[in-house]
């Protein structure tokens, strides 16, 4: 999902299609493969030639990629268009390495000049036409915009572009604030807390089983046909890590939201954008769970499921909210296993708590400019560590009362 100024929400609905025919999956596949290998050679040339600009690409590709490439004339003008995008992109990055290549089979395309979606069918320029086999229908009143049909694992999907009205945000009655370490997402308010367990070991195993594969399979002695079964199971693994992390924190950051919405909360987190930085010093194994973890994604998440649902949302900084008394705001001295104690008010509690405590109180400074907004409710002085009744929800979600 993209944000847009003018009100507008832009989403992907992704539709999975099947050709009609093992004929016509196969010319469709070729199709994509000489979309492809044209898009290569268009970003090398319009690198070369410094190309910026959609005339002078027409001029020096079009023919090239109608003819060479035997694409149609609509697809073969996306295929120069998407070039320049990848092509502005590498050159306006200071740390650019190699020219750009694109491995994977994907085709842009533009709607009613290059598909339609008419009768549970995509029709596609060139005579294509594939059945929907499913997709979400939430969205299917608004109109559909440009799509990308790609095609992966032996399966063909079509990424549909929608264009969908901001919902209008609410005025807040609270703060709901999210702090993210490696081991859980702890997140409440001065009355409340839940904590979600991560998924990084998981993810991890699928990582490492993946490594000891590559390390063990990398020597020249074994033969091309072994190694290629090989690559094809590390880079299952690959994935599977990948989408472990990514399915959680889509889910989540859902939870999240909605948990923010039923009680006209705004959500508070932390601005970790450089967290990658200070990862170098951590000890290894460490760093490695805290980068398959990767907080842009939840961060990432968050922010979209807010857009989405009409949920304010208050980015806070990140110093010190798990070393600071919330109370009185002096530094903390450790006290045990993760638990931090105030020598100046006495305060007491486990660091995920005061963390999540203090970004809270960040958030209302921030956007009530005093400690307490009018229908926040009031902190107290009391040990946070005495929990009242601990509620469970289904999976592995604590629910505890800290305040009463």
């Amino acid at each position: 999902m993209k944000k847009d100024n003018e009100g507008f929400l832009t989403l992907t609905v992704r539709m999975k299609v099947r050709p009609e025919s093992m004929d016509s999956f196969l010319k469709l596949v070729n199709l994509m493969n000489r979309y492809r290998d044209g898009l290569n050679h268009a970003i090398r040339a319009i690198i070369e030639n410094k190309a910026l600009t959609l005339s002078k690409v027409h001029k020096l590709l079009y023919k090239i990629l109608k003819n060479k490439y035997a694409l149609p004339s609509k697809i073969a003008s996306n295929c120069y268009r998407e070039a320049i995008i990848i092509a502005k992109s590498w050159l306006n990055n200071p740390n650019k390495g190699n020219i750009p290549k694109v491995f994977a089979s994907g085709i842009l395309l533009t709607n009613e000049y290059s598909y339609r979606i008419k009768d549970g069918y995509v029709e596609i320029l060139g005579g294509y036409r594939l059945r929907i086999i499913g997709w979400d229908k939430r969205y299917d009143q608004y109109p559909s915009r440009e799509a990308r049909l790609i095609y992966r694992n032996g399966e063909m999907f079509l990424m549909v572009a929608k264009r969908i009205p901001k919902p209008s945000k609410y005025v807040p009655r609270g703060v709901l604030a999210v702090d993210v370490n490696e081991r859980s997402i702890v997140l409440g308010n001065c009355t409340l807390e839940l904590r979600y367990k991560t998924v990084v070991e998981r993810a991890l195993h699928y990582k490492l089983l993946a490594e000891r594969l590559q390390e063990k399979y990398s020597f020249g002695k074994y033969r091309a046909w072994t190694r290629r079964k090989i690559l094809k199971r590390m880079k299952y693994f690959y994935r599977k890590a990948r989408n472990i992390v990514e399915d959680w924190a889509k889910k989540t950051s859902h939870e999240i939201v909605s948990l923010a919405k039923q009680y006209q909360y705004v959500v508070a987190r932390e601005d970790l954008t450089n967290l990658i930085e200070n990862l170098r010093e951590l000890p290894k194994k460490h760093r490695i769970k805290m980068i398959i973890l990767s907080y842009r994604r939840i961060s990432y998440w968050i922010d979209w499921q807010a857009e989405k649902h009409g949920i304010p949302i208050v980015v806070v900084k990140p110093k010190g909210t798990s070393s600071t008394c919330p109370i009185c705001n002096s530094k903390l001295k450790e006290n045990g296993y993760r638990k931090l104690k105030c020598s100046r008010c006495g305060f007491e509690g486990d660091r995920d708590t005061i963390a999540v405590l203090n970004i809270e109180k960040r958030a209302i400074q921030k956007m009530w400019g005093a400690l307490t907004p009018l229908n926040a409710p009031q902190m107290k002085h009391v040990n946070p560590n005495r929990y009242g009744e601990s509620l469970k929800r289904e999976g592995q979600t604590n629910i505890y009362f800290i305040f009463q």
